[in-house]
């Protein structure tokens, strides 16, 4: 693995509400070696004035890369710096884990995710491989099924050792994420700043390459990620059927699931389910799919990611340990954003605050209901 993190100090943490995996201890943290040593009451350190220590945030999906490299419609923004830009704001919602969602292919938004994807992976190596970021990078491939370019796409990209994690989903309108055709071609000549003629003629063309090879690109992307040994995900499921395909696939992770249905069949057939921080946070989703507070008050959420907006982790575990509607105390709430996350994607050295696991931590204060990060520690090295 690419890390630039030169060896830490020993370090104490002290006067700091701990949240481990069974409840809140009150006292301090020794860290040697970038690792956690155990717990101490002694009275040196840095003194955290009772704030809130919590492992570092796992983020198995977002999309935030894009806001920097695609700044404005038409703009493509250097890598490396859109990548610090983009850095920035993980580590500042406490997140020390990040899976970068690179687009594999595209569906009709955005043709040049083609070209820039190796391009891009290159400059994320590079900040990795130089101490330019802050968080630990880790690549998520989400895999458009709709373009049959996604087949080389991943062949490229798939052995790259910043390469954790796949995703397969197919963004064709009509189903899954967008069953409403008309509201999702509006939305999206809106967006892509072309008449409805033009639009119409890439919608068809769209949907006849997905109809054509759609099968063919999801059998190749699911092979790949099986001979690689990834753990992959099967994205925006709606129906039993669909569930009953990505479990035959041997996919273990149901990601955002749109409809109960699908959710709830994902997990009798022993799926972990993922599902979107902002969906909760906003009180249901933006495309009129499922709420997360449904899927959480049905049991079917094993973990959180922030989607789109990266510091939605954070805000949504501590808003879930407050809400009377759950039965999520503190240690529960955060065990969705660190811990599920950690196991889901073979990253058994962090996630909790556990002797000898990794000091990746994050020291959160309250200002009224707000969770604010006050400090953040990769490998016990403040970085924030």
């Amino acid at each position: 693995m690419f890390d630039a993190q030169p060896p830490s100090l020993p370090l104490t943490l002290r006067n700091a509400r701990i949240v481990m995996p069974r409840g809140i201890v009150e006292g301090g943290l020794a860290i040697e070696d970038g690792r956690i040593a155990g717990m101490t009451r002694a009275g040196d350190g840095v003194d955290l004035g009772g704030a809130f220590l919590i492992p570092g945030i796992v983020d198995l999906h977002t999309d935030h890369v894009e806001r920097h490299t695609h700044p404005r419609q038409g703009v493509l923004w250097p890598f490396l710096p859109a990548l610090m830009a983009h850095d920035a704001v993980v580590i500042s919602g406490g997140t020390t884990t990040v899976f970068d969602s690179l687009s594999v292919g595209a569906s009709m938004k955005r043709p040049e995710r083609r070209e820039i994807l190796e391009p891009l992976v290159a400059a994320l190596a590079e900040g990795q491989a130089s101490g330019a970021f802050r968080a630990e990078h880790l690549l998520h491939l989400r895999c458009e099924i709709s373009d049959p370019d996604t087949m080389a796409l991943i062949d490229a990209t798939a052995d790259h050792p910043l390469t954790r994690l796949v995703s397969v989903m197919d963004h064709t309108p009509g189903d899954r994420q967008s069953p409403d055709i008309g509201r999702w071609f509006s939305h999206m000549i809106h967006e892509m700043e072309v008449d409805e003629e033009t639009g119409r003629g890439m919608l068809d063309e769209l949907l006849d390459r997905s109809r054509r090879r759609g099968a063919e690109v999801r059998a190749h992307v699911v092979a790949a990620a099986r001979a690689r040994a990834l753990p992959a995900m099967s994205h925006d499921d709606r129906s039993v059927e669909q569930a009953d395909q990505a479990a035959r696939e041997g996919l273990a992770i149901s990601e955002f699931p749109t409809t109960v249905a699908a959710a709830a069949r994902a997990r009798e057939l022993g799926m972990a389910i993922v599902a979107g921080a902002p969906n909760y946070l906003r009180g249901g989703s933006q495309s009129g799919n499922v709420s997360v507070a449904e899927l959480l008050s049905l049991g079917l959420v094993d973990a959180l990611a922030s989607d789109y907006i990266p510091r939605s982790p954070l805000d949504a575990a501590f808003r879930l340990a407050a809400d009377p509607a759950f039965s999520h105390d503190l240690p529960g709430a955060i065990a969705l954003v660190t811990d599920a996350p950690a196991r889901m994607t073979g990253l058994p050295d962090r996630g909790r605050i556990e002797a000898g696991l990794r000091a990746d931590l994050v020291a959160v204060r309250s200002v009224g209901d707000q969770p604010v990060v006050q400090a953040v520690w990769r490998c016990g090295r403040q970085v924030f």
